[in-house]
């Protein structure tokens, strides 16, 4: 499967696919894109509604070029919010492929070091990153992951459901709400009618909010019965 470095629309790099036709991010900016969607629908959402001490736990369906990881990092460092941080991911990136991408560069910051260290710590074991942010990632599909922690905050960035449609399903939902706590978010990109419906007959309470450049709406749920 070959993979390309592209640059977005606002300087920023991603990863395209020429045979499945998907993008790992947004064309119109990357990092645009993660910082709506999952940093401030996302992180700083679910650090107001939680406003504790403790951990914010944390999954993401897709670890991809690590994007979601360091801006998370990045933001928990601002607000002193300890972070432990899962990631699923089948087909990691070499590292060829992920020291060409700017996103330090393009955020001025000097965290190149811990970017690349988000891509080479250990799978299947968790690394400490930083003092307040833990990152275990995991060599699985979602469709195989199964765990006994309880998950405040889900990015679903997988494909587009056009490309990966196992994973845009009621029953995989029904798996993310059963991982959730009783007052977890779940944000994703996607807002089509399919899915929202699907999460909804899964038991989440669906809410559309404005999406990123480039895109009307967005989704942020939560567990709507859990005690």
């Amino acid at each position: 499967m070959e993979r390309k470095v592209i640059i977005t629309k606002d300087g920023s790099h991603s990863i395209s696919i020429p045979e499945m036709n998907v993008t790992y991010h947004s064309i119109h900016g990357a990092i645009q894109e993660s910082k709506h969607v999952f940093i401030e629908a996302g992180l700083r959402y679910a650090s107001e509604l939680f406003n504790r001490p403790g951990p914010l736990h944390i999954l993401e369906v897709g670890f991809g070029t690590g994007l979601n990881a360091l801006l998370t990092l990045i933001e928990a460092d601002k607000i002193k919010m300890n972070v432990h941080y899962s990631a699923l991911e089948l087909y990691p990136l070499t590292q060829q492929e992920y020291n060409f991408l700017n996103y330090c560069e393009a955020l001025n910051v000097s965290l190149q070091n811990v970017f690349e260290q988000l891509h080479e710590c250990v799978w299947e074991k968790e690394a400490h990153i930083l003092p307040n942010f833990s990152l275990f990632k995991t060599n699985q599909s979602l469709l195989n992951f199964t765990t006994d922690q309880f998950y405040d905050l889900v990015y679903f960035d997988a494909f587009a459901p056009s490309s990966q449609p196992e994973l845009w399903t009621k029953q995989v939902f029904e798996k993310l709400y059963a991982m959730m706590s009783s007052n977890g978010i779940l944000v994703t990109y996607c807002s089509k009618g399919d899915v929202r419906r699907a999460m909804q007959s899964a038991g989440f309470a669906v809410e559309k909010i404005p999406g990123p450049v480039g895109k009307r709406e967005m989704i942020r749920c939560k567990p709507g019965f859990k005690d």
